[in-house]
């Protein structure tokens, strides 16, 4: 299992050394950018999602590259 954790810089230091002490537990550090991006994923299949359950309408993408 995968977990991605939001803690405050001040005391994700001491969580993460906590982490690292116990065998059955691999952690790798994520940048900030990683991060982001993950979570703007994670959006964007909402999104879809609650598109295809028609609780949110969708734009045709010839309209979405004619804004760009």
């Amino acid at each position: 299992m995968k977990l991605l954790l939001d803690i405050k810089d001040s005391k994700a230091l001491h969580l993460f050394e906590v982490l690292k002490s116990l065998p059955y537990v691999k952690t790798t550090p994520i940048s900030d950018e990683k991060s982001m991006l993950i979570e703007e994923i994670k959006e964007a299949v909402e999104n879809l999602n609650a598109v295809r359950k028609g609780k949110l309408k969708a734009r045709p993408a010839k309209e979405l590259l004619e804004e760009l």
